[in-house]
């Protein structure tokens, strides 16, 4: 096993493997990036595909993320700029989709593939089956959906939740603040669908329980941490440095699509490191220090 591995950390991230001459083998990511790479040397069993390449690895470079949808963001945006050999398909496997408000005659949260119209859209997300969930325990506690006054039969749904057309406004605001990531409104609404799951378990009604479980995992992955796709449509290019080592990210369209690191003298890196917009300095520093722990092992 490459020494180096022992340097990662044990958070969520994006990892990439080079060959001799510098050639990028793989791009992968990963919940734990250190538990994640260390498998290569210790069970390929459920990838014999790359087997072969294991023998070829001669460095480990990663990328630490503030959560797996941005590290799942990363991969799929550098995969889609550029596919390595043993990388099998360009981008990631989930669909990209939004969480569409809708309007005071069709109230209520859905799926969209895309920004359409002139509702007001959350997103973009990764995962289909995730966002589904996510709006399934949204409207298990925020019941936008049925605050309609025009449907018979929502309008008797209503009456069950203990709603009407005269909440939507308020439900809709908390909807909002929900998905704007607001602290507070996230942690009441998780905290609901806690208490939900946890009478479910108590009731032995354990199929339930674990609907619940999947809907505050799902949601827990739409509001986490993501700045690597779409946080704003701006092109931007994201420098740090470390110990002689400097890494670049670049922002096209909003979207983080290459990754670089070259050894270069504090110097040289200044300005640049300078110039990086004030959202990403941290995850550029952090990043850097990463690379120049990983780079002194190798060495």
């Amino acid at each position: 096993m490459i020494s180096s591995v022992r340097e990662l950390p044990t958070v969520p991230g994006v990892y990439r493997f080079r060959d001799d001459a510098g050639k990028v083998l793989y791009i992968g990511r990963a919940r734990n990036l250190r538990r994640r790479v260390q498998s290569y040397w210790v069970n390929v069993g459920d990838r014999p595909h790359l087997t072969r390449m294991v023998r070829r690895i001669a460095r480990v470079e990663g990328v630490s993320c503030d959560s797996e949808h941005e590290a799942a963001w990363l991969e799929r945006n550098l995969l889609e700029h550029s596919k390595p050999r043993w990388n099998r398909v360009e981008g990631g496997a989930e669909v990209v989709g939004y969480i569409r408000l809708g309007s005071a005659s069709r109230p209520g949260l859905t799926f969209s593939h895309t920004v359409t119209g002139s509702s007001q859209h959350f997103g973009p997300y990764l995962g289909g089956l995730r966002i589904r969930q996510a709006i399934s325990g949204l409207h298990r506690v925020l019941p936008l959906q049925y605050t309609v006054s025009s449907d018979g039969s929502a309008e008797e749904f209503g009456r069950l939740f203990g709603v009407g057309p005269g909440d939507r406004e308020a439900l809709a605001r908390t909807a909002i603040a929900v998905l704007e990531r607001d602290p507070a409104a996230v942690a009441t609404l998780r905290e609901e669908l806690g208490r939900r799951r946890d009478r479910a378990a108590a009731g032995l009604r354990y199929e339930f329980a674990a609907k619940v479980q999947g809907e505050i995992e799902a949601l827990d992955w739409i509001v986490a941490e993501q700045k690597v796709a779409w946080l704003e449509p701006r092109d931007a290019d994201v420098y740090g440095w470390a110990d002689g080592v400097l890494v670049r990210f670049e922002l096209r369209a909003g979207r983080m699509c290459t990754w670089t690191q070259r050894t270069v003298a504090q110097a040289t890196a200044r300005e640049r490191v300078a110039a990086t917009p004030e959202l990403w300095r941290t995850f550029a520093q952090r990043n850097a220090e990463l690379a120049a722990r990983l780079l002194k092992v190798t060495s």
